[in-house]
């Protein structure tokens, strides 16, 4: 979609005439102009001065957003406020005009207040005063008598129509009445004075301005999110040029170019370290508040802020292609295209201002044709003009988008169109991918099962001698678990892998076989046979092992859930959505998973195909939200009605989906669709108010209860226009309020607890410290990395809200030790239990 800027517009009925205007250009396919941002989105194979040339015919502005062909994040200059300062500037020489014209006309009559001799004995000196004010008020706000009879000669009438026609027509009448006053006797030009309407037209204006006023600050506000991303970056980097460091401005830094940062410091683009190690606070993009670690190999990104250590990198991406870019283009992209629910509105809006004046010409005849005076007749026919509101029709539906896309964007969930934002929470099916999502993509050790008269020790040592040399995923498993158990692999020789079976080793001259149970079912006792086909139907992968013949025991690997997937499943089920888990696995592991996680169905051994027919299939059931993250999960991302990518996933997968999960949490899922039904409900709020205001209020001011004594002068109509987009603004900005979840530790996280054949059970041990002085995030890290320094445990978290750290190890830790590398830290330790 190409991006454009649009000028010129001041309503609904403007962007629609843009839209409509750009529709019927050839090779346009699709065409959506927001009011909000004043830009405009194109699909299609039109040139992009074609699409311009069609804006410039209806009386409006365009420019291309591109630069050098690729499209170009949204510039912090775009979204400053700089029609305030105009509105603010208008309104006060407004008012103090008003004030002096209220005074002449109405100050007298109504309080008694003096006036000048000249005046009070002159009314054609008052009415020639009141023209000069009305005047001079009408010529500060020229604004809405150029864009409205701009728009009028392109016929396409706009708010500003009705209200310079409204202001207009009032002040040609009053004109007309003056007139008279120089020709009628001094008692007939003393009424005449009270048919003057000078104050009307003037009072229309500052009222009207006041409006746009509340309305232009309102908006300001909805960009808050948008212009926070874009104050991330930085404006200079420090480059490192012969070893020496140079402060040099952002844009400076190019693909390849090495850069510093210190503690505290913000990173100017994506790259690579090269050197050194820290925390790196992500949350601006991620949303994740714990510090991600950093060292040697490792990515970073543009926006993101250093904590601690020196880090020395390689410029990957930089300027509008970082990753900071691509998430504010996104917000802004999302803000520029039209959700399906504004259609409704839009349709209203192309012809309400045509209606709305067809509506006052009626108004002046009827009240004519019955009797009443041509000034009471035009008074209510001004009243219908400038009460009727197009713009809180237009606004309703961009401003909830804006500010619902700004706040996923904070909570790390990007929506890609505003269609994405509104059809999320409309879906009732939620197809989950299992390997990446609901899980960690990895194998992990579950559970360790000695056999009689083996230590758990003594099977982890033969389990890691055996698979150090292996490549399968499986082997890194074991490897990586031994490791965190701080157990060295003993050397070994003549090491074999054989496919489908195992592997096997000399080690000291003793055979190490490690494999499949069906691979090793010579070497196992009934009882190991049992406790592996357990391990199995609970969708694990039994690893049995032996040393010169003896059976060792089993250590059984999963592709464990994520600690929230659970959690999160629960939640998505009481949001009434119907899970299923797709999978390629067989159906025994899948079945297992899908018990454990909670879903309402499973669909397994499913290829990447199978997946997109699942899809298409409950699809029957009602609209499908399909969360995946790898290359096979494409297809089924775009056949559902709305994909979410996952954000560890792959580049295809995230290019496939509506929005993409900045963290791997299926919590933000359950967030993405809480957002998107309180942006619809905000939406549907706002369009409820927005019609409803004009079926009340346009027949109001008509003067349908003017037998009951009830009428409304144009004055009155003018404020309740004023008042009414900024409600809808205001009530938009509610979604700031939105309250995230943050994703919940499952219940049932990976066992800590193992069976072995003697039904007795092995427990690791975990140790709470009770920790005292953590402020931050920053904090947990210092802590976090000081006591995985102690060695020989885990550490399974370190919470500052908490005041606490938790640590598995497979033996009682050292409490001292403990205390001295949290004191070390500058920390104070409150107690340790276990």
């Amino acid at each position: 979609m190409t991006q454009y800027h649009v000028t010129g517009m001041s309503c609904a009925a403007c962007s629609a005439r843009v839209e409509k205007a750009v529709s019927g250009v050839a090779g346009v396919r699709q065409c959506a102009v927001s009011l909000l941002t004043n830009s405009m989105g194109v699909e299609g194979t039109a040139s992009p001065e074609a699409v311009i040339a069609a804006v410039t015919a209806a009386g409006y502005g365009a420019s291309l957003k591109t630069e050098n062909g690729r499209e170009t994040a949204p510039a912090a200059d775009a979204l400053t406020d700089t029609e305030t300062p105009k509105l603010r500037r208008r309104l006060a020489v407004s008012v103090i005009l008003l004030l002096l014209l209220m005074y002449i006309s109405m100050g007298h009559a109504m309080f008694g207040l003096p006036l000048p001799r000249i005046l009070e004995v002159n009314p054609e000196a008052a009415g020639l005063a009141e023209l000069l004010l009305s005047g001079a008020v009408l010529t500060v706000n020229q604004r809405f008598f150029v864009s409205g009879f701009r728009g009028l000669l392109h016929r396409a009438p706009n708010m500003h129509t009705l209200v310079a026609m409204g202001s207009g027509v009032s002040f040609v009448w009053s004109i007309c009445v003056l007139f008279r006053m120089t020709v009628a006797d001094r008692i007939a030009a003393h009424a005449l004075l009270h048919e003057l309407n000078f104050e009307s037209a003037a009072m229309i204006l500052t009222l009207i301005t006041v409006g746009k006023l509340l309305e232009a600050r309102a908006k300001e506000k909805t960009t808050d999110a948008l212009r926070g991303l874009m104050s991330l970056s930085p404006k200079t980097a420090l480059i490192l040029e012969n070893g020496a460091e140079r402060e040099v401005p952002v844009t400076a830094v190019r693909p390849g170019t090495c850069f510093a940062v210190r503690p505290g410091m913000v990173f100017p683009a994506d790259g690579i370290v090269e050197s050194g190690s820290g925390a790196v606070d992500e949350s601006a993009l991620t949303g994740e508040s714990i510090p991600a670690d950093k060292e040697a190999g490792s990515a970073v990104h543009a926006g993101t802020r250093n904590l601690s250590g020196y880090l020395v990198c390689r410029a990957t991406e930089t300027g509008d292609y970082t990753t900071l870019s691509q998430i504010i283009r996104m917000v802004g992209d999302a803000a520029a295209t039209k959700a399906p629910i504004a259609k409704t509105a839009d349709r209203v809006a192309g012809v309400f201002v045509p209606a709305v004046i067809g509506i006052a010409l009626l108004t002046l005849t009827v009240w004519l044709l019955i009797g009443q005076s041509f000034g009471y007749a035009l008074a209510r026919a001004v009243s219908v003009l400038v009460i009727s509101c197009p713009c809180a029709l237009g606004l309703a539906t961009p401003v909830a988008i804006m500010v619902g896309s700004g706040v996923g964007a904070k909570h790390g969930i990007l929506f890609k169109t505003a269609s994405a934002l509104e059809e999320t929470g409309r879906c009732s099916v939620i197809a989950l991918d299992k390997t990446g999502t609901m899980t960690a993509g990895t194998p992990r050790i579950t559970d360790r099962i000695p056999a009689e008269g083996i230590t758990e020790h003594e099977l982890l040592c033969a389990a890691a001698a055996a698979e150090q040399h292996s490549e399968h995923p499986l082997a890194s498993a074991v490897m990586e678990f031994a490791a965190e158990r701080g157990i060295s692999p003993d050397p070994v020789t003549e090491f074999a892998a054989e496919s489908g079976i195992g592997v096997r080793a000399l080690r000291n001259g003793v055979l190490l076989r490690g494999g499949s149970a069906a691979a090793m079912a010579d070497l196992l006792t009934e009882d190991m046979k049992n406790a592996a086909d357990a391990l199995a139907e609970q969708g694990k992968t039994p690893l049995c092992f032996a040393a010169g013949g003896k059976t060792l025991g089993i250590l059984a690997a999963a592709d464990t859930l994520r600690p929230d997937s659970k959690a999160a499943v629960r939640r998505l089920r009481e949001l009434g959505l119907k899970t299923v888990m797709l999978t390629g696995d067989n159906p025994r592991t899948a079945e297992a998973v899908g018990r454990e996680a909670g879903v309402d169905a499973v669909m397994a051994g499913l290829l990447p195909g199978g997946k997109e027919e699942a899809v298409r299939a409950l699809s029957r059931d009602g609209k499908v939200l399909m969360i995946g993250d790898g290359i096979n999960d494409a297809p089924a991302l775009t056949r559902a009605e709305i994909g979410l990518a996952v954000g560890g996933g792959t580049q295809i997968a995230a290019d496939a989906a509506d929005a993409v999960l900045m963290r791997s949490s299926l919590t933000d899922a359950v967030n993405a669709v809480r957002l998107s039904r309180a942006a619809l409900r905000n939406i549907k709020q706002n369009l409820f108010w927005a019609f409803c205001y004009n079926i009340i209020g346009i027949p109001l001011a008509a003067g349908v209860l003017s037998p009951f004594g009830i009428t409304l002068p144009p004055m009155f109509g003018a404020a309740a226009m004023s008042l009414s987009s900024f409600l809808v603004v205001s009530n938009a900005l509610r979604l700031n309020l939105f309250k995230a979840e943050a994703p919940a530790a499952s219940a049932d996280a990976p066992d800590i607890t193992n069976q072995n054949t003697k039904g007795t059970v092995d427990q690791m041990t975990i140790t709470t410290i009770e920790i005292r002085g953590m402020m931050c995030p920053h904090c947990e890290a210092h802590v976090r990395k000081a006591l995985e320094a102690v060695g020989n445990l885990t550490v399974r978290e370190v919470s500052h809200e908490k005041n606490c750290a938790v640590l598995e190890s497979a033996a009682a830790p050292d409490e001292a030790a403990l205390r001295k590398a949290v004191t070390d830290a500058g920390y104070e330790v409150a107690g340790i239990r276990r």
